[in-house]
């Protein structure tokens, strides 16, 4: 581990102010993928900014949407009684990740933030355009089988890691920030980058922004969710494909629906085409069919990763027929 400077503010205000205009500086919140990395020498911040004091912890109504402090532990928001009537497919998400003890830990807004698992990315011995920019991407020949088939390019094809983006990008999530320019509102589907040219830039947060809150708007389709999870064993692994699914269904017809995908893509991707194939649609098994072929459309498999093709598309299924009733 390198060395680095160490400060603790006790206001976000404060906390966005010690951060100084260098590239090497992270805030440290729950610390449960921020600290192995260090360990690691994968990321290597001069400057620690420690927001473990912030009042970011609430989660409460706010207008239309239940506001979810950035500094609320996984557990915290898991069990809430609001987010759990309202936000079923959230809790779902959270409870899925990681352990009891690493949940208790992990914040909301850290939770967002979390780097892929690729293992090419850990290891300082191999190359990788996401850890030094230009250097290859070794997972395209390589063993690839976590990789992702959505949202690939030539210079990185690793899958974003976090259940709870998966379920809050279906829910039309909204990050609310605070940085040196001031506050922004940022539509969670927006935040997280497709790698492109620059994988090492993997959302819109600028040098020194902060999240504060994620907002989750009051909707119909939110209570009648689903996430369900398929991964090589039962606990404490990542997901090989995920599906956070909505519905609105009103005299047997589908309203709105929702459906994000996790596992397969390079960040928490937002199936729009499908849930346009389940509108003003029976919620039959034909229909999720089709939805499901249409949100695997475009797909690009690699040597060991093929196989997330077949597993997407059932996983799909299996969730909205869950969520429509039919299970």
């Amino acid at each position: 581990m390198q060395p680095f400077s160490y400060k603790k503010p006790g206001q976000a205000d404060n906390a966005v102010a010690l951060v100084t205009p260098v590239a090497q500086a992270s805030y440290l919140a729950g610390g449960t993928s921020l600290i192995d990395l260090m360990k690691l020498n994968v990321q290597t911040p001069r400057e620690l900014v420690d927001i473990n004091l912030l009042p970011l912890t609430k989660i409460e109504m706010q207008g239309n949407s239940v506001r979810i402090g950035a500094m609320a532990r996984n557990n915290q928001v898991a069990y809430d009684a609001m987010i759990r009537d309202r936000y079923p497919v959230l809790s779902e998400a959270l409870l899925s990740g990681a352990s009891p003890q690493l949940r208790n830990m992990a914040s909301v807004g850290g939770n967002l933030l979390q780097r892929t698992r690729c293992y090419y990315f850990r290891d300082t011995s191999m190359p990788c355009n996401k850890r030094v920019p230009g250097s290859g991407c070794p997972a395209i020949e390589g063993y690839n089988r976590i990789h992702a088939i959505l949202g690939g390019s030539d210079r990185c094809i690793a899958t974003h890691p976090s259940d709870m983006a998966v379920a809050m990008v279906a829910l039309d999530a909204v990050v609310q920030t605070r940085g040196p320019k001031g506050a922004r509102s940022i539509p969670l589907v927006d935040f997280h980058l497709v790698p492109g040219s620059t994988p090492e830039r993997e959302t819109v947060l600028q040098h020194g922004e902060l999240i504060v809150a994620v907002d989750l708007p009051v909707s119909n389709f939110a209570k009648r969710s689903h996430y369900l999870k398929v991964r090589d064993r039962a606990s404490y692994a990542f997901a090989m494909a995920s599906v956070a699914a909505a519905l609105d269904i009103q005299n047997g017809i589908i309203q709105t629906a929702r459906i994000a995908l996790g596992g397969v893509g390079t960040k928490p991707w937002r199936a729009y085409e499908a849930e346009k194939a389940l509108v003003n649609k029976q919620p039959n098994q034909a229909t999720f069919q089709a939805a499901a072929e249409v949100a695997i459309r475009g797909a690009k498999t690699q040597k060991y990763n093929a196989f997330k093709v077949e597993l997407t598309k059932r996983t799909i299924v299996k969730a909205l027929t869950t969520v429509g009733g039919m299970a």
